[in-house]
């Protein structure tokens, strides 16, 4: 017999050899109906805690824990995505005999598999084809039947299918550790976990094709890639299929072109965003918002350059992690010397603290700067805002002593928290990011500190009553950190903000202070950046809002709108007075009608559009109507003045 504890803390004796369905079977048959995967963590589980992924139908042959997982949980998405990706190879290989695989993986939304399809071409037009055969496999029931094969047996496999992927990878495989999976008449080779069958899998859509070179090595075979998603209710798909198309409607690309924000030009280069004045002006704004606070909280704006000398960031540790991700050295007239545009601001804060002698007295010392930094991107990988080569972060660096580290991450923590509430993130998980306590040698610095560190973010998070998850394994080699998550108005999930504790840069750089004791100490470093970089969190904030940006926020808060050129001086005049008060106002009086002016005003989501012809003017009124049609009515000028000063106060209290 052997022993399975549940999450509850309950233990239950069963037969070596259980399989999970039937565990889940002797607890309710409903239970083994929801169930799509389980997790299994052993004694000797060597995965920081996490339990590996198992099928439900895998034998259990020693005491472990058991994690039921239903569609709900990120882990049965994953087995169920995972199993309709081996469902589409197999609708593939019905489809287009001879076809070859790369790799087929599940991802955050859906699966994709890389397929050579031997000189032929797919469609937009093949995928319904291809779906429709998916659902005739799916239909049949057909088992996910796992299979331990020799190294030896799994090569002669595929060599007599002629599949030299898959020939490669299991070349980089230890004998002992290669399974395949049969679904159908379709067989790959795969560590799993999968679906016990195909019959839950009750609705797929194929959503894009394109390019992938195999092994993202643009030097060989370039592979059909097609990514689809799939549910176990053909209502999860509609909601789903809904929700990217308001996806596409939020789109920060569309509608940074809409409201005149940005543009990319092939001439400047791909991936390096022009930020046109409007856009500057929400940046600006976005900057001022954030200097503000971190003056309140004792920070110290500082301005480093936007390249460095090589061997600083080789002493950073930076040069071997981002080398081959950066822009290629820059080499000087100086036989020898070379230059790096800076992938990090961090090492430049570094040699900012090393400029003079520190106290203890003289901690916490917090550096701030908006640093754009450097990253050489794959071009595949470009993406609008989200994924661009050069970046400004609203970066931060704190010196402190390792009795200040707890309070100050708090602080820090505030900070991060009133940024998400002026800007209505209303739904945010924290992640706490620990060590992996079962190879401490992964990681520098002291076990002693490291306690301290891991103590302070656990109990900073739970006084703050932060929403939280904690992630062993997760931690930087050079200490933990927290990263906030945050969901959007339509439900995905983006990081913004972390802070992270640093025992390791202090080591490289020999950082000291002089402690009370006389003695020479080492100061322990915080990283943190609330809102990442701007240019990623305009992107969220934009489709976060679809554009419609807080009022103290948007570069345009009120448009005028004179119904003819009559009335272009009275428009002068409000424009002035409201531009006076310190309030965004522009006046449209193009020689358009007025329907269409006002229809371009409501696509640049301007909040206010503010109409004044014969009787405002007569009146010393204007007509004031808010972006999306709600009509406020006629007021004063100084009453709306006043209207739009409240809003912005409320917004930012």
């Amino acid at each position: 017999m052997i022993n399975i504890t549940f999450p509850d803390g309950s233990v239950k004796s069963f037969e070596k050899g259980v399989t999970g369905y039937q565990i889940a079977e002797s607890i309710s048959p409903r239970l083994a109906s929801e169930v799509l995967a389980m997790t299994v963590k052993t004694a000797d589980d060597d995965t920081a805690g996490k339990g590996s992924l198992y099928d439900l139908d895998r034998p259990i042959n020693e005491d472990c824990a058991v994690t039921f997982h239903k569609w709900g949980d990120d882990e049965a998405k994953h087995v169920f995505w995972h199993s309709t990706s081996h469902l589409m190879a197999q609708a593939l290989e019905a489809l287009y005999p001879g076809v070859k695989f790369g790799i087929g993986p599940a991802i955050e939304n859906g699966f994709y598999y890389d397929v050579d399809l031997q000189g032929r071409q797919i469609t937009e037009a093949d995928l319904k084809a291809i779906e429709d055969k998916m659902m005739e496999f799916a239909r049949t029931k057909e088992a996910f039947v796992r299979k331990e094969v020799s190294k030896d047996d799994a090569l002669k496999a595929f060599a007599e299918k002629g599949d030299e992927y898959k020939l490669e990878l299991i070349g980089e495989l230890e004998d002992g550790h290669i399974s395949f999976y049969t679904n159908g008449g379709f067989t790959d080779l795969c560590r799993g976990p999968h679906l016990r069958d195909t019959s839950v899998i009750k609705a797929v859509k194929l959503t894009s094709i394109a390019g992938a070179y195999w092994r993202g090595d643009q030097n060989r075979q370039q592979l059909t890639r097609i990514y689809g998603i799939s549910f176990p209710k053909k209502s999860m798909l509609d909601e789903y299929l809904a929700l990217m198309e308001e996806a596409k409607k939020r789109d920060h690309r569309k509608i940074g072109k809409e409201m005149e924000l940005f543009t990319f030009s092939s001439k400047v280069g791909m991936g390096l965003p022009l930020w046109l004045p409007k856009g500057a002006d929400l940046r600006s704004r976005l900057e001022e918002f954030l200097k503000k606070i971190q003056k309140s909280y004792g920070y110290l704006p500082v301005i480093t350059p936007h390249i460095g000398n090589k061997e600083l960031y080789v002493t950073s540790g930076h040069y071997a992690k981002y080398g081959k991700d950066s822009f290629q050295p820059i080499h000087t007239p100086q036989e020898g010397e070379e230059y790096l545009l800076k992938p990090m601001n961090c090492p430049h804060h570094c040699e900012i603290y090393r400029s003079k002698p520190r106290s203890y007295k003289d901690l916490p010392l917090r550096f701030a700067e908006f640093g754009t930094v450097y990253r050489y991107e794959q071009s595949g990988e470009l993406h609008g805002l989200t994924r661009v080569r050069c970046f400004t972060q609203d970066d931060a660096h704190l010196f402190v002593r390792p009795d200040q580290l707890k309070e100050e991450f708090e602080k820090v923590i505030d900070i991060i928290l009133y940024v998400f509430k002026t800007l209505n993130f209303k739904e945010y998980t924290a992640q706490i990011s620990l060590r992996d306590p079962k190879n401490p040698s992964k990681y520098i610095g002291s076990d002693e500190n490291w306690a301290k560190a891991e103590s302070a973010i656990i109990e900073a998070s739970k006084e703050k009553g932060l929403p939280t998850v904690v992630e062993l394994g997760e931690a930087a080699f050079y200490g933990p950190k927290l990263d906030f998550m945050v969901k959007d108005a339509i439900g995905r999930k983006w990081q913004l903000g972390t802070i992270q504790v640093d025992y390791n840069l202090p080591e490289r750089f020999g950082l000291e202070y002089v402690g009370a004791d006389g003695q020479k100490h080492r100061p322990v470093m915080i990283h943190r950046a609330p809102f990442g970089s701007l240019e990623r969190f305009v992107a969220v904030l934009l489709e976060h809002t679809a554009g419609k940006l807080p009022l103290w926020l948007t570069p345009d808060q009120v448009n005028i709108v004179p119904v003819s050129e009559k009335f272009a001086d009275y428009a002068k005049k409000v424009c002035s007075l409201m531009n006076n008060s310190d309030i965004r106002a522009s006046i449209d009086d193009r020689n358009e009608t007025l329907g269409k002016r006002i229809r371009e005003s409501e696509l640049k989501r301007i909040p206010f559009l503010v109409i004044v012809g014969e009787k405002e003017e007569a009146e010393e009124l204007v007509s004031v109507r808010r972006q999306g049609g709600k009509d406020e009515g006629s007021m004063s000028v100084e009453d709306f003045i006043t209207l739009v000063s409240n809003e912005v106060k409320a917004q930012l209290a």
